[in-house]
């Protein structure tokens, strides 16, 4: 098939999700279009099924805001029409949902039927989604959709609760690559980089916004420290990121906290990790926990949204409430403090976490598209 997709090309979840869906429709025959304003940072071009098309938006003195939605409509209708799409698949509702329509509301002019796949993947709903000022477009763009997906339970239950939807929303999970992850420790795993042998190695990724409760993150290690020899790695960057210096400077902390930016080799610094923290205030699915569990990193969490659906409660790690540091430092000593314990936990992560493999999450997406273009024979 040929296959439209419209993401964020950031280290966010979805544009990494959306991203490696393609990668992967791509190396199963597909012929897939990337349609953005810059390279995903995880896209190999190396491929003949790969295409990227780049989003320019003129800047005109007239606009305070420059009007991308636009621009990516019109790049979209040129997109389809030149190389004949089938399927159009938007991830995140803002703005790329709304975007998909007007290009399929001019295709139309010219009697082409574009199908839209939407993906909601969390904050373009909870967050950004229901501020009033886009609630209204949100809930239109949705329900124009042909079909919409959402990655977790949580996630689908939030849309209907927030928005008036008539559209039925069908659960597709993010997924990892469990084949491609043990490729990745088939080399030399060099934790020495970072921690002596005596030391163990705990692990944040994110995009540092206040939602991931940072500061919980360093409070969290503060307490674990004082009774475990270790080294926290923050990996990621964003508007919490000087808060988190700050505070690990008033700790006294900042010797055994190393700040790594985005990275693009996480598999890597997972690698070396032996606990991952991610105390969020919400997580619609939780894509950095399971990727962490696919690691053999254990998790411990809050049991916010998605996450239940991804970290299971004493088996790949813990959940707790939102705010209990206390608690959090609690579970992580007893997974550290004791070797056959946190043995355990690593494997039983990775178990937890093959469920989510791609082999069995991208026969529903291609099952999504088959259907969705067969429907639309028969219109």
């Amino acid at each position: 098939m040929k296959i439209a997709i419209v993401c964020y090309p950031t280290f966010g979840g979805s544009g990494v999700v959306a991203t490696e869906l393609g990668l992967e429709l791509a190396n199963r025959g597909h012929e897939i279009h990337f349609v953005t304003y810059s390279q995903p940072v995880r896209l190999e071009l190396l491929n003949r099924n790969i295409h990227y098309h780049e989003v320019h938006v003129p800047e005109y003195p007239l606009f305070h805001y420059q009007p991308y939605e636009l621009a990516l409509s019109s790049k979209l209708v040129d997109v389809v029409k030149q190389h004949r799409i089938e399927v159009l698949h938007v991830h995140y509702a803002i703005p790329h949902a709304y975007a998909g329509y007007m290009a399929k509301k001019m295709l139309q002019e010219e009697n082409i039927d574009l199908p839209i796949v939407t993906t909601l993947h969390g904050t373009d709903i909870t967050l950004v989604g229901n501020h009033p000022y886009y609630k209204p477009a949100v809930s239109f763009s949705i329900n124009k959709s042909d079909v919409v997906t959402a990655v977790s339970e949580s996630l689908k239950n939030d849309t209907y609760r927030l928005f008036e939807i008539d559209k039925e929303i069908q659960v597709i999970p993010n997924f990892i690559e469990v084949e491609k992850i043990k490729k990745e420790h088939e080399g030399p795993c060099l934790r020495s980089w970072f921690a002596d042998p005596e030391e163990k190695i705990i692990t944040h990724i994110s995009n540092f916004r206040r939602v991931k409760r940072i500061p919980d993150v360093i409070q969290i290690f503060n307490q674990i420290q004082k009774e475990i020899s270790c080294k926290l790695l923050m990996v990621g960057d964003g508007p919490e990121k000087e808060v988190a210096e700050k505070l690990c400077q008033e700790l006294g902390i900042s010797d055994k906290v190393i700040f790594f930016g985005n990275s693009s080799e996480i598999a890597k610094i997972l690698c070396y990790s032996d606990l991952f923290l991610l105390p969020s205030e919400t997580e619609s699915f939780g894509l950095a926990a399971l990727e962490a569990m696919a690691h053999g990193v254990p998790v411990i969490s809050t049991n916010t949204g998605g996450l239940p659906e991804v970290n299971i409660d004493g088996v790949s790690g813990y959940l707790c409430n939102v705010g209990e540091v206390d608690l959090m430092a609690q579970k992580s000593i007893t997974i550290l403090g004791n070797p056959l314990l946190l043995a355990q936990f690593k494997e039983n992560a990775k178990t937890a976490a093959r469920k989510f493999d791609i082999e069995f999450i991208l026969p529903l997406y291609e099952k999504l598209y088959m259907d969705v273009v067969a429907h639309k024979s028969v219109r």
